[in-house]
């Protein structure tokens, strides 16, 4: 059995490698740690006891992110955890006003990105408000929550109506706030649009036949408190509602990934838990304002109880989070098969073909059943093909939920692909 020795030891040199700990850091630096052979019960019971549980693999090997004194306490349970990796990479370039852990950016800056994108392409793009974060809805400061929808603007287009002569794709990231990396894909893909009309083919020829709508930050509170770590990121994933009890460090808020109102009701009942789903579906402000958002732009195709969407059905939604590197199709909340399983895995796949991602359900994929997410509510009440990107790998500078900076553009790269397929494909995503 692994002592608390072991494992200081083994995070002092994974730290070493990475230059990004000292030996005085070892009982407090956050580490991922593989705890093997678990059962789906157990690794659910872990979870409602508090514990980070990232995912869990078909022989359950189930990955928890941990110091030193969270070894202590699994291996009080009977547990023997080993360290996987270092959860902080290195730092190389100090962070600019506005920016954290080596370039990354708040939300402030995040949401002046798409005033700014606005006003230099009134042509092509336009900015709503759509609702407010949890913090705001307090008079505690907090965030109005933007979307920009961006195309090649002719009479009737970015309305928040569904009722659109174009097809619509749209992206939203960081509903869970420490998955860094999804936000600054966002930025890039609306760069590549804006910047590329006219000059680019690909980009032309998407904007002039569809419209194109990104959430960059769907949890802003929940960014602020990472940002505020600095170069050492807290690792807050969910919205900061502390009206369930007040947890400490990152552990207090809603799940919102686990809160919206399609197959809600399965997820972590615990407060403290890191997939609680909050007190009933869609409590949390910012679910309310993405689920009016996709309400208001996308029209219900769906059709009633276990009927598939038609397949003349149109329009797609990305929700971009980290990691794992696997491209998830509904149902989240469910191991059955979806109506339209087949036609959404085909798509799937065609966008796999860019990043190279495992196609599967969660269960395929994480390795646990997700209830009350963004993929199921898109596709379960309005039919619109609905998936969930995995940005990333486990190990390395580039792993993780905190990858270094530098990492970002490889990963930009790697999906952008995917997108474009997500993106021509929004006039008949059941067709392929």
């Amino acid at each position: 059995m692994a002592t608390a020795t072991a494992v200081a030891l083994s995070l002092a040199v994974l730290s070493a490698a990475s230059g990004t700990a000292t030996a005085d850091d070892l009982d407090t630096e956050p580490a991922y740690l593989s705890v093997p052979g678990l059962s789906g019960a157990q690794t659910r019971a872990l979870s409602a006891d508090g514990f980070d549980v990232v995912k869990r693999t078909a022989d359950g090997a189930t990955t928890v992110i941990g110091d030193a004194k969270v070894a202590d306490r699994l291996r009080d349970r009977g547990l023997e955890p080993t360290v996987l990796d270092t959860v902080y990479k290195k730092v190389s370039t100090k962070a600019a006003l506005g920016e954290y852990y080596g370039g990354y950016k708040t939300p402030d800056l995040h949401f002046k990105h798409l005033d700014d994108v606005a006003a230099a392409h009134p042509d092509l793009a336009k900015v709503y408000d759509i609702g407010d974060s949890w913090l705001k809805t307090q008079g505690q400061g907090g965030h109005d929550i933007k979307a920009i929808c961006i195309t090649k603007m002719a009479d009737g287009d970015c309305e928040l109506s569904p009722e659109s002569a174009k097809p619509r794709f749209s992206v939203i990231s960081q509903i869970h706030a420490r998955e860094i990396a999804t936000g600054e894909i966002s930025w890039r893909w609306i760069d590549y649009l804006a910047n590329g009309y006219g000059s680019d083919e690909t980009v032309t020829s998407i904007l002039d036949t569809t419209e194109v709508w990104v959430v960059p930050i769907v949890n802003p509170d929940g960014v602020d408190k990472v940002a505020s770590g600095g170069d050492s990121p807290l690792l807050q994933r969910k919205n900061l509602d502390n009206s369930h009890g007040d947890c400490g460090g990152t552990q207090t808020g809603v799940d919102l990934n686990r809160n919206h109102s399609y197959g809600w009701g399965d997820a972590g009942t615990q407060p403290c838990s890191e997939t609680f789903q909050g007190p009933s579906a869609g409590s949390e402000p910012e679910i309310v304002a993405v689920e009016e958002f996709f309400g208001k732009i996308h029209p219900d195709q769906r059709g009633d109880g276990d009927a598939p969407a038609p397949d003349d059905t149109r329009d797609v939604m990305i929700s971009l989070h980290s990691y794992g590197e696997y491209l998830i199709v509904p149902w989240g909340h469910s191991t059955s098969p979806p109506p339209n399983d087949s036609q959404l895995r085909a798509l799937g796949n065609a966008m796999a073909e860019s990043n190279g991602y495992q196609v599967g359900n969660p269960s395929q994929t994480v390795g646990y059943l997700a209830s009350g997410t963004s993929d199921d509510y898109t596709y379960g009440t309005l039919g619109i093909a609905s998936y969930t990107f995995e940005v990333g790998g486990q190990f390395g500078e580039c792993g993780g939920f905190l990858p270094a900076y530098s990492c970002v553009e490889d990963l930009w790269t790697l999906n952008q692909g995917a997108l474009i397929t997500a993106a021509q494909n929004a006039k008949a995503p059941y067709q392929l």
